[in-house]
């Protein structure tokens, strides 16, 4: 039997029973822009160059604490110029405690890397009639953060210095005060010295108390003792504790060293 159709018609009949899979693409990703939280600091983005500019760095870096600007520091060169400032690390140094200001150069830049409590102290006058028991009553401290301040051995030390630096028992003390860097040739120590009946009656170069003439206090000390002693003709400790007991006034001293010496003859001791 022939058939009633041609293949042209088979043809047609199969595409319609069997269609042909259609190719679809594929879905377009629309493009998402980046999260400023991950982003990454490049020279191609805007946070680079923000990040790269002096003043906006000074404005950040003010901001922060010590432990904060040491890490920054390490980032670049930059961030550590910036870091590295005196300004702004004293200005770190001093925030936490609300210091109004740190006047002085310290003798070295590590000065500013601790701001604990413990790098402040009070300067005191040594007066006739001070102990350190009185001291310690009188500032709310212990007798034993005293001697460690000071580098003392022994009670019997606060005779032979002019000053003793007080730790700082209440930090409210500090508040909207003027601190002075020095260090102290006796204890050894150079801190930020608040004097609490006003500014020092030395001038401070370098983080060093000098007078007029360019010497130390300690050495204006020594040189007053010994011409006391050959005045006196006795030996220095002698000297010391008359010097001590006249706060300090040589002139003081001789007198209660020449009413010693009549008392002494007037009852045959001498």
């Amino acid at each position: 039997m022939g058939c009633c159709c041609d293949e042209d018609d088979d043809v047609e009949i199969l595409r319609h029973l069997h269609p042909s899979p259609t190719v679809q693409s594929p879905p377009q990703q629309q493009p998402t822009l980046p999260d400023s939280s991950t982003a990454v600091l490049s020279p191609m983005n805007s946070h680079f160059f923000a990040l790269s500019c002096r003043d906006i760095l000074r404005l950040i870096f003010e901001k922060l604490s010590i432990p904060d600007l040491a890490r920054s520091s390490c980032v670049s060169r930059l961030w550590n110029s910036v870091a590295s400032d005196q300004e702004i690390v004293s200005g770190a140094f001093k925030a936490p405690w609300k210091v109004k200001d740190v006047i002085g150069k310290p003798s070295s830049g590590s000065f500013w890397r601790d701001n604990c409590l413990g790098k402040f102290a009070i300067s005191h006058r040594i007066l006739r009639g001070d102990s350190l028991a009185s001291l310690a009553v009188k500032y709310s401290v212990q007798v034993i953060d005293i001697k460690r301040l000071n580098n003392m051995m022994s009670d019997h030390g606060i005779y032979s210095r002019e000053r003793l630096l007080i730790p700082i028992g209440n930090p409210n003390i500090l508040i909207n005060s003027i601190c002075y860097i020095e260090m102290d040739a006796i204890a050894k120590r150079e801190v930020a010295t608040l004097y609490l009946d006003g500014i020092p009656t030395t001038h401070h170069l370098y983080g060093k108390e000098t007078n007029d003439q360019g010497m130390s206090s300690v050495q204006v000390k020594k040189r007053v003792l010994h011409s006391l002693s050959r005045s006196m003709m006795v030996d220095d400790e002698t000297a010391q504790y008359y010097l001590s007991i006249s706060d300090g006034d040589p002139r003081a001293a001789l007198t209660e060293f020449a009413e010693d010496i009549r008392w002494e003859r007037h009852m045959g001791m001498a």
